[in-house]
């Protein structure tokens, strides 16, 4: 697992950085575990875009995710390790005893011949292995977390993500978040052992507008550029300023920083540090 640069010979390559791939074992998907996804675009039922900068893209077959790790107390081998063009993280197809075969988020330091199960009691405490929350040390990292018990795994599901086991106490468990958000979660609630593989993800530069394209991403154009017509921040001679107190979107609503949390959202309650504040905020709120 790492990363690899090209040489400048042209002006794309000069930045591009991508996967060298070097885990992946398997280069075509488990047919039976795969499904055809329908593409939305960027449009809903009518046609019409209602998430812009959205379309084209490469073909993909969704790989069927085993979140729930709801196979308990039988053992399974890892027998491949796959590339899933649907997520950041690499997957892992196990072969239980029983001869069914399932796809997982692969954690970091798993391999080909591991043996991994889940279960609700002895279970051993090793990478890749799933077990309720209440059941795991202080300070583990842990993966695919659930948020109701039995609904299967929906934090900390991306490459490199981990979070730490804080506390325990009463019913409910404390995670801190990769996001640093503090989090109280039900003690039933399944949660892997390790942390999510692939963590040079983070080192991947796509170098050229081509390879945003390929990945269902569409241009983006500054709302100051445009016309009063078309966004808020648009008009003026040269570039002016977008000439309103805070930045907005094409529709006129705060952007940029603006929350719209719920002030009264029920999980606030298991919340005990948020997160830190994010820095996406463009220069002078001009990126809407």
């Amino acid at each position: 697992m790492g990363v690899r640069a090209y040489k400048p010979y042209t002006a794309s390559t000069r930045q591009t950085v991508v996967s060298d791939f070097a885990e992946i074992t398997k280069s075509e998907p488990e047919k039976s575990l795969t499904t055809h996804v329908h593409r939305k675009r960027g449009r809903n039922n009518r046609g019409v875009i209602t998430s812009r900068r959205r379309g084209g893209g490469h073909k993909r077959l969704y790989r069927i995710i085993d979140f729930k790790r709801s196979k308990r107390d039988i053992i399974a081998e890892v027998i491949a390790i796959e590339y899933d063009p649907n997520r950041t993280a690499r997957i892992a197809l196990l072969q239980y005893e029983d001869g069914e075969k399932r796809y997982i988020l692969a954690p970091k330091g798993i391999a080909v011949g591991n043996k991994i199960q889940a279960g609700t009691s002895n279970v051993p405490f090793e990478i890749g292995n799933a077990m309720p929350l209440v059941n795991i040390p202080l300070g583990t990292i842990v993966h695919n977390v659930e948020m109701t018990p039995g609904k299967g795994g929906q934090i900390v599901r991306s490459a490199g993500a981990g979070a730490q086991i804080a506390a325990k106490e009463g019913d409910f468990v404390t995670l801190k978040l990769p996001s640093s958000e503090v989090r109280m979660i039900r003690k039933e609630c399944f949660a892997t052992i390790g942390q999510v593989g692939n963590l040079d993800h983070s080192n991947v530069s796509l170098g050229k507008a081509g390879r945003s394209r390929w990945l269902n991403r569409r241009p983006k154009v500054r709302g100051m550029v445009m016309n009063p017509v078309d966004h808020p921040h648009g008009g003026g001679e040269g570039c002016a300023p977008i000439g309103r107190s805070g930045p907005v979107t094409p529709w006129g609503k705060p952007t940029l920083g603006y929350k719209t949390r719920k002030k009264k959202k029920l999980s606030d309650a298991l919340i005990v540090r948020r997160r830190r504040k994010s820095s996406k905020r463009g220069k002078g709120g001009r990126n809407a």
